[in-house]
């Protein structure tokens, strides 16, 4: 199981959301890049990063910050926000993520969903599902849709995902630890590879997670804020 530090870029800075609140943020580091080449000296071997202006905005804003952290650092990125047509889900791949991350899009554009997964292989796409109060959140944290998170899965399945990113954005940034009833109900309606964010606080939460069967674990803030190092974290996922 791969563990993805977070860059989450917004206004040029890396930083951190509570509860996807754009209005609720806290810059870690003023450079993006700076804030990567940490995570990676520091022993990771992939990195998740969001373009937070790109995904209020509906086009990616920060392919050149995303063109510095896979260029200089060597390692795997995989890059959402924003990425809403085909161009600029082919402008995020040519500026060197190894895969993107489709969220509105893939909800309110099926026919970019699949013409995405049969241009660049489903390898390469991962789909967000971001869940608020039940329900599917979409346009930055802000709008959410009708159906139910269990619906959605299903769709998804059906129009060839095969990787997706669930978070709980209620427990984002929260520390408080992820519902593992929750995540083990997602892993086990899913046919697809689930890679879960959201309110991880503590190694014991990591430990918990490792048990459900998933392909990768995000873990921003608690970084951030020191509550565990990458080695402890690799470890804790057998990463």
């Amino acid at each position: 199981m791969r563990l993805y530090p977070a860059i989450d870029i917004l206004g040029g800075n890396a930083v951190r959301l509570v509860k996807g609140d754009f209005d609720a943020k806290k810059v870690y580091d003023e450079d993006p890049l700076s804030a990567a080449r940490g995570w990676v000296l520091a022993g990771a071997r992939a990195l998740h990063v969001v373009d937070l202006d790109g995904a209020r905005s509906g086009a990616p804003v920060n392919l050149g910050n995303l063109t510095r952290i896979s260029s200089e650092l060597g390692v795997p990125v995989q890059y959402g926000g924003g990425l809403r047509t085909a161009s600029a889900i082919a402008d995020a791949l040519a500026a060197g993520a190894w895969r993107v991350i489709l969220g509105t899009a893939a909800f309110t554009d099926p026919a970019l969903l699949a013409s995405a997964i049969a241009e660049h292989g489903p390898e390469r796409i991962l789909v967000s599902v971001d869940v608020r109060a039940g329900r599917v959140a979409t346009a930055g944290w802000t709008e959410s849709t009708e159906p139910s998170t269990a619906a959605v899965l299903e769709r998804l399945h059906k129009a060839g995902v095969r990787s997706l990113v669930y978070t709980n954005v209620d427990r984002d940034g929260m520390l408080e630890g992820p519902d593992l009833d929750e995540v083990r109900g997602v892993v086990g309606s899913s046919n697809a590879e689930v890679i879960y964010s959201g309110g991880i606080g503590a190694l014991a939460d990591l430990q918990g997670l490792a048990e459900l069967g998933l392909g990768g674990v995000i873990v921003g803030k608690a970084l951030y804020e020191q509550r565990f190092t990458i080695e402890q974290a690799r470890e804790a996922l057998g990463d």
